[in-house]
């Protein structure tokens, strides 16, 4: 699949580093969220929008920091057990990267649509997220990339699978990597795996968030290049 068109996109197949799929990406697409992006990874393609800091109601209001709330929407259908297990992966990543005692007693709300998945959607739900948060100019104490890793059943490792390559491998892994000290913020795991392989998978993971955060920086560069 070809990026959508005013995407800005960056190869990122390197004989010598983790092959990630071509990676595309728009701020500020929608009108009514305080900040939103659409992320594509591949032919997984997510759309999120972030509202706030906005009033909290008094049941869920937080005297020192602001109240984060993360809605899944799957393409079709309601939302399932799935969907509420990636909720929490990404609001627990965004609680550790957002400086939310800035806003005390107060909401945020990150609203997350899948448009397409071909696999590593939970990665992709990672990244659109902290695009969003940024162009919704959130203060944060750090950036973070979502990369998921595969391992089949000769026990190679895969970054950035797709949906045929997860469903034939014994083991799948989504990480989420800080920017400053490239340290794990959030893990979720499925199948079985030794802890060798977890290292591996975490090294891959650090080593390919790099051209993530690279990509980030080249999309708002492109992105306010424009308007300077």
């Amino acid at each position: 699949m070809k990026p959508l068109s005013g995407f800005s996109t960056m190869d990122v197949c390197a004989s010598s580093s983790p092959t990630l799929r071509e990676f595309g990406c728009e701020q500020n697409l929608l009108s009514r969220p305080d900040g939103s992006s659409s992320f594509v990874q591949g032919d997984t393609s997510v759309l999120a929008g972030v509202y706030g800091p906005a009033e909290v109601k008094v049941s869920k209001e937080i005297y020192d920091r602001a109240t984060l709330e993360v809605v899944m929407q799957p393409k079709v259908g309601l939302p399932g057990v799935r969907e509420r297990a990636r909720e929490q992966c990404v609001r627990e990543t965004c609680e550790a990267s957002l400086l939310s005692t800035l806003h005390p007693r107060s909401s945020l709300t990150l609203v997350l649509q899948v448009v397409h998945d071909d696999g590593s959607l939970l990665s992709c739900f990672l990244n659109s997220a902290c695009m969003a948060l940024m162009d919704a100019g959130l203060p944060m104490s750090c950036l973070f990339a979502g990369v998921t890793c595969a391992i089949d059943t000769d026990g190679q490792v895969i970054t950035d699978p797709n949906a045929a390559q997860e469903k034939e491998s014994r083991a799948l892994m989504t990480f989420a990597i800080d920017s400053t000290e490239r340290r794990v913020m959030m893990s979720s795991t499925r199948g079985s795996f030794t802890v060798h392989e977890l290292q591996q998978c975490i090294a891959v993971s650090q080593k390919a968030s790099d051209k993530i955060f690279q990509f980030y920086r080249d999309s708002v560069r492109r992105r306010y290049s424009k308007t300077l």
